[in-house]
């Protein structure tokens, strides 16, 4: 069974710092692309940073570059959010998502998401 479990969101003063966990399972995540996407309410969701199976590439929203940084162990099976200087404005669910590409079909797993709040 497929799991991908976000941790470590909450409620953070502006100009703080999250560093937010997803750890998975049931399938092989060093053969995936791991991404972080979030959505804020009435927004449609985004993607915010991604890194690549190996951890070799890594790609970043414009709004987020220079304050968040991803990063992946793949002995654990695990990938990271930090997120630095926090604005409100990054104030949305964070969704955790393993992507592959094989034979031309795209495969998709998702998180449950977890809240982050930015707020004086």
């Amino acid at each position: 069974q497929v799991q991908l479990v976000e941790s470590g969101g909450g409620l953070v003063q502006p100009g703080g710092s999250l560093r937010l966990s997803c750890a998975t399972s049931g399938f092989t995540f060093s053969n995936y692309a791991m991404n972080w996407y979030r959505q804020a309410p009435g927004k449609e969701r985004e993607l915010v940073a991604g890194i690549s199976s190996t951890g070799g590439s890594t790609n970043y929203a414009d709004s987020v570059k220079g304050r968040f940084t991803t990063s992946r162990d793949n002995a654990k099976n695990t990938v990271y959010l930090q997120m630095n200087s926090l604005k409100p404005e990054d104030t949305a669910v964070y969704y955790c998502n393993a992507r592959s590409y094989a034979w031309g079909v795209r495969r998709d797993y998702w998180g449950q998401g977890t809240q982050v709040t930015v707020s004086s």
